[in-house]
């Protein structure tokens, strides 16, 4: 019992450490702000367990407080299933399964925060991000499964292993663009950040203020890390590699995977709402469906050992 809160302990705070991570990594894109940059997000939330609650009128209180606390919940039972080593806190036969089940989880939870509310720029936002959730849920399906096509399992501390020659990225970079891109569209961040935008006021944000705000800003920072820790994992090979500890690997190749994704996440515009969709239906379903079928050529090939 003692080694399972442990466990526990270790992912909580693994998940609220690349959160901070990616916050500060963000804000350093957004601002050009040097060291200060780590502190901030601390301060940032600070100011928010001293705010005031907002509140509006005639609001479903139970669903709304309900969704904003489990955003940064499944954003951790998420990196349950993400390996260090050759271990994970939740081991099933059906890994991939379980995070692609949190996101969509998660899905649900924001569209609920625009809803609760009872307010019109919130529930706008809401229903610009169930759109976009239902689009690009089948893209990230896609990406997360062509990894375990490739190595015959859908246990991530399989698919690991299975790249002890080599990485997945080589023959899968769709699937690892994808997974990617779709992780930034469940968080609403960067370029698929319309659910939250200036023109609907803040949309899905724009009635959330004290600990909800903070609540959900944290989960979904916390899924960011988690997504680039898992895409670690899944694509460059987790923590193999020469002469560091695994942990350390795992370690470096996600702060590597976080660095990219916003290096270039916040080099790119705010995709219209209409367009955010248009791209994972028209572009992205068809992309990651031509690499599921290149993979499983590979794979009765024997490619993948």
């Amino acid at each position: 019992m003692w080694g399972l809160w442990t466990a526990v302990g270790l992912v909580v705070a693994a998940g609220l450490g690349l959160g901070l991570v990616f916050a500060a990594a963000d804000r350093v894109a957004l601002t050009g702000a040097g060291p200060k940059a780590l502190v901030e997000p601390v301060r940032s939330a600070l100011r928010s367990l001293l705010e005031q609650r907002r509140t509006t009128l005639a609001p479903d209180r139970l669903l709304w407080r309900t969704a904003c606390a489990a955003v940064p919940v499944l954003a951790l039972l998420s990196m349950a299933v993400v390996p260090v080593g050759d271990r994970t806190l939740l081991s099933t036969s059906a890994d991939l399964v379980w995070f692609n089940a949190m996101e969509a989880l998660l899905w649900a939870a924001v569209w609920l925060i625009g809803w609760g509310p009872n307010a019109v720029h919130s529930l706008v936002g809401g229903y610009r991000f169930l759109a976009q959730g239902v689009a690009y849920e089948l893209p990230l399906m896609f990406a997360i499964i062509t990894a375990g096509l490739g190595a015959g399992s859908l246990r991530t501390t399989d698919v690991v292993a299975a790249q002890s020659d080599l990485w997945f990225v080589v023959t899968m970079p769709v699937a690892f663009v994808v997974f990617l891109g779709s992780a930034a569209a469940f968080a609403f961040w960067g370029p698929f950040a319309a659910p939250a935008g200036a023109d609907i006021a803040g949309g899905v944000l724009s009635e959330l203020s004290g600990v909800e705000r903070l609540l959900v800003e944290a989960g979904r920072v916390v899924l960011l890390g988690a997504s680039a820790a898992m895409a670690a994992a899944l694509f460059l090979g987790g923590g193999s590699g020469p002469w560091l500890p695994d942990p350390v690997w795992q370690l470096l190749k996600t702060l590597l995977v976080t660095a990219v994704l916003v290096g270039v996440g916040r080099r790119l515009p705010v995709l219209r709402p209409d367009r955010a969709v248009e791209l994972a239906w028209m572009v992205l379903v068809p992309a990651t469906l031509l690499q599921a079928l290149v993979v499983a050529l590979l794979v009765l090939a024997g490619a993948y050992g």
